[in-house]
Formats: structure tokens, C-alpha cells, sequence
């Protein structure tokens, strides 16, 4: 089974000129989603991480599986407010304006290894702000990992600090 087939494009969608790439099909099939999962996880099998980091709100879907499946604790990674504990903030820029994430400022062990989920690569802003918190508390970020990349964007770029890893290129 190819799990690409279970993306469906969806033109003009939010703004006309977008060609969104939409994920819930591949939810909703419970063969593709697990596969998804195993795809993920491979490389990390024989050695896991501490934890998986997932931003909100669809990183939370496959950072959840993932954790589960390899056996390593779960991170949240959220927009500002909505974490209850002591956070520290990221912004990152916007098309147009700014945007931020948060984390829990004992959301990770100092040292410990960290893999960084998200559904899309798109300019790499919000896994680059997600990237330096983690790192900012002490997390070591082993590959920024994500279902879909937009190649054409060219969010990779920002993502030095770790290896980039997607299972579909658009």
C-alpha cells in the first residue's frame, strides 16, 4: 500500500493559487495510518529517542502514534496560552506578521534525545522555532521528521541543526 494515495490534493484551498495537500484521508484509513507510523519509525527502532515532539495541531496526531509505537515519552509543543506549567516562547515569521510556539521549560531532560514530528514542510518557521526551544531546554534533536515536504518552499533550509527527513515530496 502506498500511503501517498491516501493524500488528497485539494486546489485553491485556503486562498486561490494554494494547492493544499490533505492528510485526512490517510487518518481515516486505519492500514494507511498505521503504515505511516512504521515508516516513521523505522530508522528509530534500533535505537529510539527519549522523546517525540509534536507541534500542534496535526503533529500531535502522528507525534502521539510514534511515541507509543517506539516506546519514548511524548512533548507538546503548542501556541501560546495553552499550556498550563511554566513555558518558554519561540516566534517565528509569517507571510505576513508573526507567529509562536511554547513548551513546558521541564518538557525535556536536560541531554536527552529528542525527534521533532510535524504533518507538513512547508517554509520550515514553525519546526525551526520548535527546534530551538527544544534545544533551548536541553533536548537534543536527533531529525526533524515529517509526512509531507513542499520542496519548492524550501523549509529545509531552516532546519540545520538536525537531519530533515519526509516520507512524500511534493
Amino acid at each position: 500500500m502506498s500511503i501517498e494515495k491516501h493524500i488528497r490534493s485539494i486546489p485553491d484551498f485556503p486562498k486561490p493559487g494554494i494547492l493544499f495537500r490533505d492528510i485526512t484521508p490517510l487518518l481515516g484509513n486505519a492500514e494507511a495510518f498505521k503504515e505511516t507510523i512504521e515508516l516513521l519509525a523505522a530508522p528509530h527502532l534500533a535505537s529510539p529517542p527519549d522523546y517525540v515532539a509534536g507541534i500542534e495541531s496535526r503533529g500531535f496526531i502522528f507525534a502521539s502514534a510514534l511515541a507509543l509505537r517506539l516506546g519514548a515519552g511524548l512533548v507538546v509543543i503548542r501556541k501560546p496560552g495553552k499550556l498550563p506549567y511554566k513555558t518558554i516562547k519561540a516566534s517565528y515569521a509569517l507571510e505576513y506578521g508573526t507567529d509562536s510556539v511554547e513548551i513546558h521549560e521541564d518538557a525535556v531532560e536536560p541531554g536527552k534525545s529528542v525527534l521533532l514530528v510535524d504533518d507538513l514542510l512547508a517554509t520550515g518557521g514553525t519546526m525551526a522555532a520548535a527546534s530551538g526551544l527544544v534545544q533551548s531546554i536541553g533536548g537534543k534533536v536527533v531529525e526533524h521528521l515529517f509526512v509531507i515536504e513542499l520542496d519548492f518552499l524550501q523549509g529545509r533550509k531552516k532546519l540545520a541543526s538536525a537531519p530533515v527527513r519526509a516520507l512524500l515530496n511534493y
